[in-house]
């Protein structure tokens, strides 16, 4: 359970992370959920988390840019008062073949994607190397593992989040902070909208995966129960990857 806890969760009004948002807010933690744009989503689904109990407070805000997440995470810690827990969701994809994707493109998945982790890990850290300790649990995929034709971007930016994951595990560990990341495969979200059949044949299980399953382990994740795991990149692909 995640009691008394604080989660700060980007793109955490829909798809995974507000998955994210409710299962950690029905374990008991308070949550700031921030997002970029479609405001009624990010107060609806900071009124179904608040259902629970705790505080539950949306904050827009550009992860890309390393300024606006600065004074957004001030601002967290204004209303909150702490943060124990940091999930690094917010992502986009621009897909295109590398024959004809332009500059633009790219740059726009890795900013946010990539810059966007960077920017709030490196905002958050300070307050938990203060309070020696805290959980930092960044959304990667499977793509960043074995690469995607159509998606040089996505998978580089997903492939650069690991390497963030293991970097900051490893800085950090001598200050009790845990962070780790979460490789997900086709998951039922607007991402893989129109997905094709033959893909399913592929998956081992036959199915897509759900939003919440992914939300129990990155809950998992952030509990003392996986106090010792740091560094690690767990898929959750129903065997794709395999």
């Amino acid at each position: 359970m995640l009691n008394d806890k604080v989660a700060l969760i980007t793109g955490g009004s829909r798809g995974i992370g507000r998955a994210i948002t409710l299962e950690m807010a029905r374990q008991g933690a308070a949550v700031a959920i921030i997002y970029s744009d479609g405001v009624d989503a990010a107060e609806e689904t900071a009124r179904s988390a608040g259902e629970c109990g705790n505080l539950a407070v949306a904050f827009k805000c550009d992860v890309s840019d390393f300024a606006a997440v600065k004074a957004a995470v001030g601002a967290v810690l204004e209303r909150f008062g702490t943060i124990d827990i940091l999930v690094n969701n917010a992502g986009v994809t621009a897909d295109g073949l590398i024959l004809t994707m332009n500059e633009a493109a790219f740059d726009k998945v890795i900013d946010i994607n990539l810059k966007g982790a960077f920017n709030m890990t490196r905002h958050v850290t300070p307050v938990f190397v203060k309070k020696h300790s805290g959980r930092i649990i960044n959304i990667s995929s499977i793509a960043g593992l074995v690469g995607n034709p159509g998606q040089v971007n996505y998978a580089a930016s997903k492939a650069g989040v690991i390497g963030l994951t293991k970097s900051v595990a490893k800085e950090l560990a001598s200050r009790n902070i845990c962070c780790n990341a979460i490789a997900p495969g086709f998951i039922e979200t607007g991402m893989i909208d129109g997905i094709e059949s033959p893909l399913l044949d592929m998956i081992p299980l036959g199915r897509v995966g759900l939003p919440e399953e992914v939300a129990s382990l990155a809950a998992f994740l952030a509990s003392d129960e996986a106090a010792y795991i740091t560094g690690e990149v767990i898929r959750i692909d129903g065997g794709l990857a395999i």
